[in-house]
């Protein structure tokens, strides 16, 4: 365990609670929805929006001025400072209890739950567990629990070797710069391994831009939604396990639902999982 942590120090931060505000517009689930490439809908103030929005609504509002290197926030504030300097979203387990309804006010409380430190193939890993509560004006609430994983300043993490199997279905996205510029703006994310193709490459040594966890995911859970005749599901839990980039497609896939549940994942053709996932209904 490398020494520059101390996870004693971080775990002062356990219990923490920061919360926000914003407006579910009907704006914004149409701009939601056209970069998903989602079905054509009308988004009218009233109606259920599209699952897994709330990855838009209530983010963090920092001064461009006070943004890391990387595009990330100054560390510290509500989020422990963790000195290691690679951050990403590892995966998340989200309860949905009701849908967000366009034209609602959404209140989103966040609490740090857990912090801990492992040693990794690529050195030291910090965990960040951050319970998110998303709720509705009109009553419908998202529990989702994210964890981020903050890691050495290495080159790009290594891929399994493993080649993923292909799923009953498979769908085909081509993770073009437009679609994760789009989505980086969505969640007001301004993290550059999305973006920024000379710092990706250059500095944090990847091969291309890095296609974002949560846009996988949310592909990911309409691609349930629609094996299921357009029934979302109740509950989805997601997990990365290797990068993909926007030189390569995007593969989705699935499997036949097995009770009340369904597993899903991606991969670039004839690569390994890139995210692993699985939805459930009651």
């Amino acid at each position: 365990m490398s020494e520059q942590v101390d996870i004693d120090h971080l775990r002062r931060w356990i219990g923490t609670e920061e919360a926000a505000d914003d407006m579910l517009t009907p704006g914004l689930a149409s701009r939601f929805s056209a970069t998903l490439g989602l079905p054509a809908q009308e988004y009218r103030t009233g109606v259920a929006a599209p699952r897994l929005i709330h990855f838009c609504l209530a983010q963090p509002i920092v001064p461009t001025s006070t943004l890391a290197e990387d595009g990330h926030p100054a560390r510290g504030g509500f989020l422990p400072p963790v000195p290691l300097p690679n951050r990403m979203w590892a995966g998340s387990d989200i309860i949905f209890a009701g849908d967000l309804i366009v034209g609602e006010e959404v209140r989103r409380v966040s609490r740090i739950s857990d912090v801990a430190v492992k040693p990794g193939r690529t050195g030291t890993l910090c965990f960040v567990t951050v319970d998110h509560r998303i709720t509705g004006a009109s009553g419908g609430s998202i529990n989702d629990r994210q964890t981020i994983v903050y890691r050495e300043a290495t080159s790009a993490p290594a891929r399994p070797a493993e080649t993923a199997p292909a799923g009953s279905t498979v769908q085909s996205i081509d993770p073009q710069p437009t679609l994760l510029f789009r989505y980086s703006a969505l969640t007001f994310n301004a993290h550059r391994i999305h973006y920024d193709h000379p710092y990706a490459t250059e500095v944090e040594g990847y091969p291309g831009l890095v296609v974002h966890g949560p846009l996988q995911a949310t592909l990911l859970l309409h691609l349930a939604a629609s094996e299921q005749g357009g029934r979302a599901p109740d509950g989805f839990t997601f997990k990365s396990v290797s990068p993909l980039y926007s030189n390569e497609a995007l593969c989705l896939h699935a499997e036949p639902r097995t009770g009340d549940r369904m597993d899903l994942w991606s991969a670039r053709p004839n690569g390994p999982f890139a995210m692993q996932a699985q939805a459930r209904w009651t």
